[in-house]
């Protein structure tokens, strides 16, 4: 008996001990933060005992035994990729990735970020697409041409994405149509022939942290909750829809550029995209056997061995998808380009020739014009003009603004907020003034009386306003949609500028397509606005950026990998860039909005997209991935970052001397101290269908006084179609740096064209000096 209570005792005491020490770690431990991590793994050095991948990740993911997690560790792999490189995507805490760098057959490892930002009735018109001429009848409209985007979803309902009159699914297609939550098989069709779904990255980041409202507003697991993707989609590809319009402006026939090809979207995007899902996203996108690759998303360049989206690109290059990207909205900047790799076709925005005035009658009889999507009526009376430096104090100064027409700045994405607030605190109308690089341009749809302006209306508003006792205005004419009356393109000045801020000696970007008030798809669920402040839905909605600008460019590519099905994704761009056009619908040089002068190659690219003239380029810059393993190890990668994007001994490859000598359709010169000569070698090959034909080359140097541009030969004579001839380009400097001004101020710019009879082929050149 006493030794059983002894015992007794002691299993207390031990219990007791036990549940201390337990909850003293409970109590004084804290528990590890787990991340999401990119591992980039060497698959040649994987041991011979392991028969996949797959097996060797989970043995690695086992021997991480510094901390525990509440998840078991086969659980936290996530992703694992093969095709845009060799790794995987795992859960991990900050000690588990550092002692994982340090594990033979690791490359490198990599924090996921949540950093990636998403970057038509009149626009085919623009682009002189017509129905009964020219190259859609020539292509089909792109029929059979799978173009992949990766973006923030579709409303698969929507008409853009009807299959009347689409054949078959196109027998090369290898995706599927995925099941979620409001998202069924029976949702796809011979036009959106599959959507797949990447947010396992977002969702564990914005486990880890409270989301910011638009992210809670946008997220949706399955179907588009931003709209992005959804007006994309439409603009690249979307069939024929009669009588589309937002609140009836922009009325006329919708349809995408090329409205016979086939959508797969891929959800990588949900308020923002995480790294692992983009990389996820185009891995599924090259094994479904995409012909077009299209990412309207970017964040400013690192080296190409941290880009993931390049190294994605990459991958689908050497797959023979054409990738093209957009250029980012922090223009007019210089060196604000992203996606700048050469193997990635970069985008840049321009302006279309429509617009949506409205005038605004100042009390000294002046008019200034605006823009608005604002569908309701409009008094006519004058109202007092009040100015708010910050509109979001307009609900705070209900007396001071009541009755009048509030003038304040604002970002775009705060316009409709801030007419909200003004509405609701009694004023009677807004106009949103824009800074000095933003024209009144972007058509905003308010839900009250109200106009965007350029900055030089803006300076003209203000004035009277400081020089008036007692200032009015009032709104006159609107609800207008003019066509054919505004010079276009302009380049607008949110696109973003090059030099190239990761390799200067490759010119971006390369083009520029529509991007401004571009009339799309829309889900329905969604306010036209993204503002949670707005009741409102559409079916059709304008929206502005580079984002716009991308899938105008995917839609060309797809017509042109439907006439050319054996171009290159580099053939398919030189098309492109070559055949650009430079002049506006007025005959003048295109011109950029900022300064309302002609653009340069920085700006503008090689000029804006034209599709007919691409059909028939003449010559084309052709390369392939052995040509950008080349330019990757001109850069002096070391071979652990060549593996990054090609396995084996072809990390090993042949160089370029300079990554000028890759054979780009443009050029870019960087002159270096002591460094007065740069030659530079390009081979053309003819893909004319006339057996013969002969160019001579026309150099335009506007500024000879600076340096000298040589071409050897000056001739070239083809024969026989896809012959190729190598030509010679020296620039000789006579300049030297000028350490009391920029870089970007001392460039220079011009073109080398190769002309015959038939052709034209012109490829822009950028010369800069660099002082260090």
């Amino acid at each position: 008996m006493a030794f059983t209570s002894l015992h007794n005792l002691y299993l207390l005491f031990s219990l007791f001990l036990i549940f201390r020490f337990s909850t003293l770690k409970l109590v004084t431990g804290s528990k590890p933060v787990v991340s999401s991590y990119i591992v980039h793994t060497d698959a040649e050095a994987r041991p011979s005992p392991f028969s996949t991948q797959d097996d060797w990740y989970a043995y690695m993911m086992s021997s991480l035994t510094d901390h525990k997690t509440d998840s078991p560790y086969g659980s936290r792999i996530f992703y694992t990729y093969s095709v845009v490189f060799h790794g995987f995507a795992a859960r991990l805490t900050d000690q588990e990735a550092e002692k994982l760098t340090k594990t033979l057959g690791i490359i490198v490892v990599f924090k996921d970020k949540v950093r990636l930002k998403l970057d038509t009735t009149r626009s085919p018109g623009f682009l002189g697409l017509g129905e009964n001429f020219g190259v859609w009848p020539d292509t089909n409209f792109g029929d059979n041409i799978i173009i992949g985007l990766v973006d923030s979803g579709i409303w698969p309902e929507s008409d853009s994405f009807k299959d009347n009159g689409l054949g078959p699914v196109p027998s090369h297609w290898k995706g599927a149509c995925e099941e979620g939550t409001n998202f069924n098989s029976s949702n796809c069709n011979k036009k959106l022939i599959g959507a797949r779904f990447f947010l396992k990255g977002f969702e564990h980041y914005t486990s880890n942290q409270p989301m910011e409202n638009d992210f809670v507003y946008y997220f949706s697991p399955r179907r588009d909750g931003h709209g992005h993707g959804t007006h994309t989609a439409s603009t690249a590809a979307g069939a024929k829809v009669e009588r589309a319009n937002v609140f009836g402006f922009a009325n006329g026939t919708a349809q995408g550029v090329a409205p016979k090809a086939r959508i797969a979207m891929y959800k990588a995007c949900a308020g923002g995209c995480a790294e692992s899902d983009i990389l996820a996203a185009m891995e599924s996108a090259i094994e479904d056997r995409v012909d077009i690759l299209s990412l309207s998303i970017g964040i400013q360049d690192p080296p190409y061995y941290e880009n993931h989206i390049a190294k994605g690109a990459f991958a689908a290059v050497r797959r023979n998808i054409f990738v093209c990207c957009s250029a980012g909205n922090l223009g007019p900047h210089p060196f604000s380009t992203h996606n700048t790799a050469p193997w990635i076709t970069t985008v840049g925005a321009g302006s279309i020739d429509r617009s949506f005035p409205v005038q605004i009658l100042l009390g000294n009889n002046k008019s200034l014009t605006g823009s608005s999507l604002y569908p309701g009526k409009i008094s006519t009376n004058s109202f007092p003009l009040v100015y708010l430096e910050n509109c979001g104090s307009a609900i705070t100064l209900p007396n001071h603004i009541m009755g009048k027409i509030v003038i304040c700045t604002s970002t775009k994405s705060e316009a409709v907020k801030n007419g909200h607030l003004v509405q609701a605190s009694g004023g009677v109308g807004l106009i949103l003034l824009n800074h000095v690089f933003e024209g009144g341009l972007v058509a905003i749809s308010y839900t009250l009386p109200s106009a965007t302006v350029g900055y030089k209306e803006a300076m003209e508003l203000l004035s009277y306003i400081n020089t008036t006792k007692k200032p009015i205005a009032s709104f006159r004419i609107h609800n207008l949609t003019v066509v054919g009356k505004e010079r276009a393109p302009i380049v607008l000045s949110f696109s973003a500028r090059g030099p190239n801020p990761v390799v200067p000696e490759v010119l971006k970007p390369d083009i520029i397509a529509p991007g401004l008030n571009i009339l799309a798809a829309w889900p329905p669920n969604i306010p036209p606005s993204r503002s949670p402040y707005d009741p409102r839905r559409v079916n059709f909605n304008t929206d502005s950026g580079t984002s716009m600008a991308v899938p105008h460019v995917a839609g060309v590519a797809a017509l042109l990998r439907a006439a050319h099905p054996n171009w290159s994704p580099a053939a398919i761009r030189s098309a492109l860039v070559t055949t650009s056009a430079t002049m506006d619908s007025q005959d003048r040089p295109i011109i950029s909005y900022e300064d309302m002068e002609p653009a340069t190659p920085i700006s503008v690219g090689s000029g804006h997209v034209n599709p007919q003239l691409a059909t028939d380029p003449g010559l084309i810059y052709d390369a392939d991935i052995s040509d950008y393993t080349k330019f990757l190890r001109s850069l002096n990668y070391t071979k652990e970052q060549m593996k990054v994007f090609v396995d084996g001994p072809s990390t090993c490859s042949s160089y370029f001397s300079s990554p000028g000598d890759l054979n780009y359709p443009s050029f870019s010169v960087v002159f270096k101290p002591k460094n007065y000569v740069i030659e530079l070698k390009r081979t053309v090959t003819n893909v004319a269908e006339v057996l013969r034909e002969s160019y001579k080359v026309r150099i335009v140097n506007a500024r000879a006084e600076k340096f000298t541009v040589s071409v050897e030969p000056r001739d070239l004579i083809f024969e026989r179609s896809y012959e190729k001839q190598s030509y010679r380009v020296k620039f000789k400097s006579n300049y030297v740096f000028d350490n009391s001004s920029s870089i970007v101020e001392q460039m220079v710019f011009g073109s080398i064209s190769w002309e015959s009879d038939r052709h034209i082929v012109r490829s822009p050149f950028t010369v800069m000096w660099n002082k260090s």
